[in-house]
């Protein structure tokens, strides 16, 4: 069989694994990011994205997936919700989320983002 032949085939890659990354390192990177915005949105008024980028991450968030961090793989199972943001209040590291705002937010003013 050439090559050729096999061009009507089409591979399906599923949208949570990147092209940079496992499933897992996927889920863990989109629940960090997602955690920062709501973060920013809710508790510092300052939204970091838009809505539509938010709800299209929020979506992609499977909380079923053991990402190696039981007690956030616990939290996540327990209060995270795709429609709301108000999940963050309850994320057991506000001191770390707190820390990777203000390390984002300098990242954005330093590129000329509001």
């Amino acid at each position: 069989m050439s090559l050729s032949s096999l061009s009507c085939l089409s591979i399906s890659v599923p949208q949570a694994v990147a092209k940079w990354g496992t499933a897992v390192e996927v889920e863990r990177r989109n629940r960090i990011r997602l955690s920062v915005w709501a973060y920013a949105y809710e508790l510092m008024d300052d939204p970091l994205v838009s809505d539509e980028l938010f709800d299209s991450v929020a979506a992609q968030i499977d909380p079923s997936v053991s990402t190696g961090n039981k007690k956030l793989d616990a939290f996540f199972k327990a209060e995270f919700s795709p429609f709301t943001g108000m999940w963050v209040r309850k994320h057991p590291d506000q001191r770390g989320l707190f820390r990777t705002y203000l390390r984002v937010r300098h990242q954005h003013r330093n590129k000329g983002q509001p």
